[in-house]
């Protein structure tokens, strides 16, 4: 990474970050150009790293398959994995420079940015509402949005639920103020949301998915209609201006396993039940409503990101106003 960071600045990313999890990350800066990059290196390229970040998700994929690790092989790059629980964490350590690579949703590099790390992106998903949700218990009295007021609400801090949960309890006339919100990472949240010391859950997939079969969870509201629900490819702003061929090869690996999951759906879900640990009745609910297909970053979408810099200013989730594009946006449409 190219820069350190002061313990002024891990002060301030502890307290916008998920406990322990979280400390400093970045301004988030738009795509550098991957177009013109070169394929292919000689022999007698010097050895380079590329080491991964990622969540419990599709990128999981790729790791199994290792057609990464052939594709960069070529050009003398050798691919290390870390598995994250959450987006806050791989930002973290996108930071203080563990990781070069990663995917996370659409808040985190919000409370990233606003903490000083650079950090740029590289891709995003299309738009998935339906992979996440408000759960409440099979038996609980809530039974509308509305309902939600007073109540106890678990979530990850800083990550793609929290700006759900915001966005939510607008459109049905409440505040953020009018629940109690506790954070929670998600195992913490299952067990939490088990024993009945919490009211409602606001998770993702494929802990989303795994609620609903296992302990009968019901779906209060999902992202449908209030917000898109993106997944973004990160890297660091010096990682990817050194090696942007790089960048552009693992993005393109990533399409591949998009379009081919897209059109292979229950092949796919039992190769992701291997991956994740999970039963494949679980995993066909996530894959039934995952939508498929890889973007280039464009303005509008990191237009999307300032409406979420936006609105956590707003609430004083982040100390001050974000600038998404501030870093220079490069080759944006």
């Amino acid at each position: 990474m190219p820069t350190i960071t002061t313990p002024r600045n891990r002060r301030t990313f502890l307290k916008l970050s998920v406990g322990a999890a979280a400390a400093t990350a970045s301004a988030v800066a738009a795509p550098l150009s991957f177009a013109q990059a070169p394929a292919s290196a000689p022999k007698t390229a010097a050895p380079r790293s590329l080491r991964i970040g990622n969540q419990k998700g599709y990128l999981n994929v790729l790791k199994g398959r290792g057609t990464l690790e052939k594709r960069l092989a070529p050009l003398n790059v050798s691919v290390s994995w870390t598995e994250f629980a959450a987006g806050p964490v791989q930002l973290e350590a996108l930071n203080v420079g563990s990781i070069d690579f990663g995917d996370v949703g659409e808040a985190p590099p919000i409370f990233a940015q606003a903490a000083g790390a650079p950090l740029v992106y590289v891709a995003a998903t299309v738009p998935r509402p339906q992979s996440e949700a408000v759960l409440v218990p099979p038996g609980s009295p809530i039974r509308s949005v509305a309902d939600l007021k007073g109540k106890k609400i678990a979530l990850n801090r800083g990550s793609n639920v929290h700006y759900f949960l915001v966005k939510l309890l607008r459109q049905h006339g409440l505040q953020y103020a009018d629940v109690n919100v506790a954070f929670l990472a998600p195992a913490d949240a299952r067990a939490a949301f088990e024993r009945a010391s919490i009211d409602a859950w606001v998770i993702w997939d494929p802990f989303f998915a795994a609620a609903q079969k296992s302990l009968g969870a019901r779906v209060l509201a999902d992202a449908s209609g209030v917000v898109g629900n993106r997944g973004y490819y990160f890297s660091s702003q010096s990682y990817a201006a050194k090696n942007p061929d790089v960048i552009r090869i693992v993005i393109e690996e990533i399409e591949k396993v998009d379009q081919w999951g897209s059109r292979n759906k229950d092949p796919l879900s039992s190769e992701l039940a291997q991956l994740w640990g999970l039963p494949k009745a679980v995993v066909d609910v996530v894959v039934a409503r995952q939508q498929f297909g890889t973007e280039r970053i464009t303005r509008a979408i990191l237009g999307e990101q300032q409406l979420i810099a936006d609105a956590f200013l707003d609430l004083g989730l982040i100390p001050k106003h974000v600038d998404v594009l501030r870093a220079g946006p490069l080759d944006l449409a």
